[in-house]
């Protein structure tokens, strides 16, 4: 099942059920502030979704606005870094990797937090704030949404804890991640965290087939097989869950392949008027246009 948050003008936040073609959506009847928690609302406590009467209506995507699957996350988004043989290199070559010595892979999972409140969906603009950088990256990611908790999760039963997939760009300020050494100011400016266009279940994706790709303004920039990861999604999961217990409706990002803004010689920054697109098989296309920060 793939299930979209959107609204229709100035109407409260609804969730549907995405037609297979993609074109229509069903409306669901959910209870509860579907503008923080979206398809979260949808989910049973073992995290599935739940069976749901619908409204009657069957509308057309192209007149809704969407709204990221979660659009206010419960608490930090986890975030994996260097988890793709190729980023791992072209990243240590870059300079601005403080931790990095060697272009030898991790022997752990990297992982690091985005703050809830940078999320905004398909569709809305990445505010660049010249004032504060203009070294803006992006990084096309495939996002897990939790929808079982628990602590210490073996990875042989991480998969029945997940209940569904969508696409996140962990847009990044590279110098802002340089200067300070670490990675959560760089990565939760406000709007750097687009999420969507919609969540899938887990029947809806080959996470063995399953490409990632990134365009900027048509140039295709990222490509590589989900399979890739150094660290799968099971390892992730038990990874994070050693000591930390994770909640339904926590949401991983699994970490970018090669082909980022970083990457280049020079590099190839994001400036306003650009254009991002990600797509990852069997959930859809992610795209945000960069736009300069109007001061206050």
């Amino acid at each position: 099942m793939r299930l979209v948050v959107f609204q229709t003008g100035a109407d409260t936040p609804r969730v549907g059920e995405l037609s297979t073609d993609g074109t229509n959506v069903s409306p669901l009847v959910v209870s509860g502030p579907v503008a923080r928690e979206g398809v979260l609302l949808a989910l049973d406590e073992d995290g599935r979704v739940r069976a749901l009467p619908r409204s009657g209506e069957n509308l057309r995507l192209s007149d809704l606005k969407l709204l990221a699957p979660v659009p206010r996350p419960r608490r930090n988004v986890f975030c994996v870094g260097k988890n793709y043989h190729e980023h791992v290199k072209e990243f240590a070559r870059s300079g601005y990797d403080s931790s990095a010595t060697t272009e030898a892979p991790p022997e752990a999972p990297i992982v690091f937090s985005k703050l809830p409140e940078c999320v905004i969906a398909h569709g809305e603009p990445i505010e660049q704030d010249a004032a504060v950088s203009t070294d803006t990256d992006y990084e096309a990611e495939l996002g897990v949404i939790i929808g079982k908790g628990g602590r210490g999760i073996s990875a042989a039963g991480a998969m029945s804890h997940v209940a569904g997939f969508t696409i996140l760009n962990d847009v990044t300020a590279r110098d802002i991640q340089k200067t300070h050494k670490q990675w959560l100011l760089g990565k939760s400016q406000d709007t750097y965290c687009p999420m969507g266009p919609c969540f899938v279940s887990p029947d809806e994706i080959d996470l063995a087939h399953a490409m990632i790709r990134c365009w900027v303004n048509e140039e295709l920039r990222q490509e590589a097989s989900v399979s890739q990861m150094i660290f799968d999604i099971p390892t992730l999961i038990a990874a994070i869950s050693r000591g930390i217990t994770l909640q339904a409706g926590d949401i991983i990002a699994t970490g970018t392949p090669s082909g980022v803004a970083v990457g280049f010689t020079p590099p190839r920054w994001l400036k306003p008027g650009d254009r991002v697109r990600i797509s990852i098989t069997g959930i859809g296309t992610l795209e945000n246009v960069v736009q300069a920060r109007q001061p206050a």
